[in-house]
This record gives structure tokens, C-alpha cells and sequence, in this order.
């Protein structure tokens, strides 16, 4: 750079004072940073995969790239100038959505989002936008650079993935309710089996005299039934809807108790090892429902190992902290873990993803009905807990249930009292049974008249109602929870209330998830008991409600 400067002396030219500035390095910077901005010009112009533009504080377009005209669909000369909110739908107009986008961007530095826009022919397309605030170095704004993509192919794309994940879960489910009827139907068949020839034989008997041979058939009945009531309970256990009842329990207790049981169900050819650990904490859960949960985690450990194997179960503590809780879907704290191990054939990644759906089976049809793990899944969760799988193919299995800490003291079960042995009814106490099956109000009443106990029957709820409203004693209602005529138990309970505001009641039904309980619990005085119930637990649950003060 030259400078050149006139020198005066009394108004007459003496000379001239000449500055030279040597201006090579500013002058090669400045040429670059015109030769980087031209190539980032460039650059912006040739992308066309993206819409890249300015806009100005107002929100009118500044400039405009190939991108923006692909996408968009208009050239430079006829959008340069005009505001952007004309690349909206109506629907986002009506809702100002491109004037907070600008004061977002204004307000934040950014504003991101996905939504429909309009090109120029007026279709739409699903586009990702984003736009920045753009200052100068003192903070003044100068306009917004706006980026948009065009996402529809991609979320077309998404959507067919949905649409076909969607599809492959009703042929799961079309495939699991073929497992389900399959089996369902090849159990139940056997049981009715079992109890309508146990009563037919037991008919012939009495008939022909026989009476020295008729309590094999009454075992053999009652057996029946009770494996057809612990496969409803299966059913209702894996959707989380049976009724549970919560005891303190030690895991040792009882995993030492069913431990010849095990050993008996698996074979000789299996070895069980249990493994407890020393001072372990009490859980709060329903022992009778953990107890089928290990029975059935052995029992597919044993199928696992056609040619023997061994099987071990070992209690331990366990603190889960923050990260092992996320990675096992449940809250951090203190749990019992109680596992089941065999040197089976393992699981495929594939087939432990679906292990505890419901119906999931890689056993043949009439062989399972899928119903186990999904069990145990079920009562885990209902207790507060969680279950995983740790298997590789040919390396065997563990299965692990977590159940939550009881801070307390584990009790222990107690022998239910045969029918004969119950206590005798105190004089004049009565009870109500109002059940819509003939068959069970006279079996219930039948229980009541050996306790002696008064029974009155009804049978549905405004015949209940009209008895409860008299002056008739009643010291308890044994009430079905679904009743006809458009009352169910429960309400019929509520409407007895009023003027029996102190009223007993036990709900029976075959429900684990049902109207008695209101609004997610039980009224003080009210009581549960889950069809089909053993006789014996009736009249144990009668005498234990009456007794109540």
C-alpha cells in the first residue's frame, strides 16, 4: 500500500512525503478468504440432498440453493424476497407455527423439528428443518440460516417396516393361539377326563355296594381338579391378574420344602443341587405362587436335559444400583434372587426374546402350552420383581427371579385344617351366599350347614339386596363378583353398606382381576377368595372373617 503526501513551506511545494506499506500477507489472506467463500458458495449451491438458505430477521428468504429448489420446487427468481411461512400447511399456519419457529431460533439459538411442508405444486413431504440464529460479533441478529431435508421416502420406509412388524406379530399371535388351543385342549381334555370317569366309577360303585373302593375315585377326582384350577391360575398368572396373597417369606425355607419334590419331578437321571445363601433377607410374595414358579422353571430345565444333567437352585442378596436396575427394567434397592440352573441345551438369542410370551413354545403341540415362563414372568412382576434368562446354545440356562426385600421377619405356613376339623359355628350366625351357579350355592351351603351355620341363598344381586335391606341377621355375604341383572357383587356389597355400614364380605369368583376390587383395593371388612377353592379353605376363611373384631 502507497501513500503519497504534498510537503508545503509558506504555501509553495517542496516536495512529497511518500509511505510504502508492504500489504503481501493481508492481501493474500483477503484473496483467500474470498477464493473460501466462492468455494463454499459453490459448495452450498451444488448441494442438493439439502434445502440451505438465509433468511432475514423478518423471516423472508435471502437466498436459495439447488437443494431448495429440488425440494421445494421453486427457482430463486420467484422466491428470493418472500416470507418462508408460504412452505407451511395450513393447519401449522393456523397454529403460528412459523412465527415461534423464528422466535425459538431467536430466542434459544435453534430450532429443530420434523412436519409437513408444502412445495409449490402444492403436495406435501415430511421434512427434518432446522434453523440457526445468525449474530454479528456484537450480538446483533442478522437473519436465520435454514436447513431442510425431504424424509418421506424414509418415513413411508418406517412405516412399511411398521406396518410389516405389525404383520409378524399377528402371525406370532395367530401361531401362539394355535399352541394355546392345542394345548389347552389336550390338558383340560385329560383332567375332564379323569373327573367325569372318576364319577361315573364312583356312580357304579355306590350302585353295586362297593363303598370300600370309592375314596380312590374321590382322590383321583380332587386331583383332577386341582391341576385344572393351577392351569387356570397359569392363564391368569402370565397377564398378571391373579390374586395374590403377600406373606413374609424366606426363599431357603422354601426352596429346602419343595426339594424332594423337584427331585421326584425331574428323575434320577437329573442331579439337584440347591445352593443357599447365609443370612438371607426375607421377600414379601405369595409363597404358594413362587413355589409353582420354581416348579415350573424346574420342570422346563428338565426337558432341557433328555439325557440327564444337573439342576441347581441358589438364593442370594442382591444390591442393584442404578445401572444394573435400567438394565433389568426395575427399580434400584435391595432384592432376593432365587435361581434355577441346568446343563441343558441352552437358548438361542432368538428363542430368549420371546421366551416369556404368552403361548411361546418350542416344545411340539399337545407337549406345552407355553404358559410357564409366562407364569413366572407374571407373578415376578405382580410381586414388584423381574425375571431374566442368561443361556447360550449348548451351554445351558439360568433363569433368575428378583423379588424386593421384606424388612421384617419370614413366617411360616401353617397346615390348612381338614373340613372336619374347622371350629363350629356360635349360635344363630348366618350366612348369605349369593351366587348366580345353582351348583355352587349349594355347595357352599352345604359347607356352612356342616359348620353350622344358618345359609340363606340368592341368586343374583337384587335378591341379595332385598335380604340384606330386612331385618334378617346376617353375619356375612359370600358373593360372587359377577352376578346378572346388572348389579355385580360388588356393588350389591357398596348398596348394603349403607344401612350395614359394619357388613362381612368375602367375594368368590373366577376373576383375579374384577369389580371387587374398586378403585384398586378393598374396603375394610372385605375379603377375596379366587374360584376354584378347595373346601376346606372356605370354611377356614368363613370362621377367620367372622372372627374379626
Amino acid at each position: 500500500m502507497v501513500v503519497i503526501q504534498p510537503i508545503r513551506r509558506n504555501g509553495a511545494l517542496v516536495g512529497f512525503a511518500k509511505v510504502t506499506r508492504d500489504m503481501t500477507a493481508q492481501r493474500a489472506a483477503q484473496l483467500a478468504a474470498l477464493a473460501s467463500e466462492r468455494r463454499f458458495r459453490l459448495l452450498v449451491q451444488g448441494v442438493t440432498d439439502y434445502a440451505i438458505f438465509m433468511l432475514d430477521p423478518a423471516g423472508h428468504v435471502d437466498n436459495w440453493n439447488a437443494g431448495a429448489e429440488r425440494i421445494k420446487g421453486y427457482v430463486a427468481a420467484e422466491i428470493v424476497g418472500q416470507h418462508f411461512s408460504r412452505f407451511y400447511t395450513e393447519e401449522d399456519l393456523a397454529k403460528g407455527m412459523p412465527v415461534r419457529a423464528l422466535e425459538t431460533a431467536r430466542s434459544e439459538g435453534r430450532y429443530e423439528t420434523e412436519g409437513w411442508r408444502v412445495r409449490r405444486d402444492g403436495t406435501r413431504f415430511w421434512a427434518s428443518v432446522v434453523i440457526d440464529a445468525i449474530h454479528e460479533e456484537d450480538g446483533t441478529l442478522i437473519g436465520f440460516a435454514k436447513i431442510t431435508r425431504d424424509l418421506t421416502e424414509r418415513r413411508e420406509a418406517q412405516l412399511q417396516l411398521e406396518q410389516s412388524r405389525q404383520q409378524l406379530f399377528q402371525s406370532q399371535k395367530m401361531e401362539a393361539v394355535g399352541h394355546l388351543t392345542g394345548g389347552l385342549a389336550h390338558d383340560f381334555n385329560n383332567l375332564l377326563t379323569g373327573i367325569a370317569g372318576s364319577l361315573e366309577l364312583l356312580k357304579t360303585r355306590v350302585a353295586q355296594g362297593r363303598i370300600g373302593e370309592l375314596d380312590r375315585y374321590i382322590t383321583a377326582a380332587q386331583g383332577a381338579t386341582t391341576r385344572a384350577a393351577a392351569l387356570t391360575a397359569r392363564l391368569l398368572a402370565f397377564a398378571r391378574r391373579q390374586t395374590l396373597d403377600p406373606r413374609p417369606t424366606s426363599a431357603n425355607q422354601l426352596v429346602s420344602g419343595v426339594e424332594e419334590l423337584v427331585q421326584r419331578t425331574v428323575g434320577p437321571d437329573i442331579t439337584v443341587e440347591t445352593v443357599f445363601a447365609i443370612g438371607l433377607w426375607p421377600t414379601l410374595c405369595d409363597p404358594n405362587q413362587l413355589e409353582n414358579a420354581l416348579l415350573n422353571l424346574c420342570i422346563n430345565a428338565r426337558d432341557a436335559m433328555p439325557s440327564g444333567g444337573r439342576l441347581t437352585i441358589e438364593t442370594a442378596n442382591t444390591w442393584l444400583d442404578e445401572r444394573g436396575a435400567v438394565e433389568r427394567d426395575m427399580p434400584p434397592g435391595q432384592y432376593v434372587a432365587i435361581s434355577v440352573s441346568d446343563t441343558g441345551t441352552g437358548m438361542s438369542p432368538e428363542v430368549i426374546a420371546r421366551a416369556f410370551d404368552p403361548f411361546f413354545t418350542t416344545k411340539p403341540i399337545g407337549q406345552g402350552t407355553g404358559l410357564g415362563l409366562s407364569m413366572v414372568y407374571g407373578f415376578a412382576r405382580q410381586s414388584g420383581g423381574q425375571v431374566r434368562i442368561y443361556s447360550e446354545p449348548g451351554a445351558g440356562a439360568t433363569v433368575r427371579i428378583y423379588l424386593p426385600r421384606h424388612h421384617g421377619e419370614a413366617g411360616e405356613a401353617g397346615a390348612q385344617p381338614s373340613l372336619a376339623q374347622q371350629l363350629r359355628a356360635g349360635a344363630g350366625e348366618t350366612v348369605l351366599v349369593v351366587d348366580d351357579e345353582p351348583t355352587v350355592r349349594m355347595l357352599v351351603s352345604e359347607v356352612l350347614e356342616d359348620l353350622g351355620y344358618a345359609a340363606i341363598e340368592a341368586a343374583d344381586a337384587a335378591a341379595g339386596l332385598r335380604v340384606l335391606q330386612s331385618d334378617a341377621r346376617i353375619d356375612l355375604v359370600i358373593t360372587d363378583v359377577g352376578l346378572p341383572g346388572g348389579m355385580n357383587g360388588r356393588q350389591m356389597a357398596d348398596a348394603a353398606r349403607v344401612t350395614r355400614p359394619k357388613l362381612k364380605v368375602l367375594f368368590i369368583t373366577g376373576y383375579a382381576e374384577n369389580a371387587a376390587i374398586g378403585n384398586g383395593h378393598l374396603a375394610a371388612g372385605m375379603h377375596v377368595l379366587t374360584k376354584p377353592f378347595a373346601m376346606d379353605n372356605l370354611a377356614s376363611r368363613i370362621k377367620a372373617i367372622i372372627a374379626e373384631r
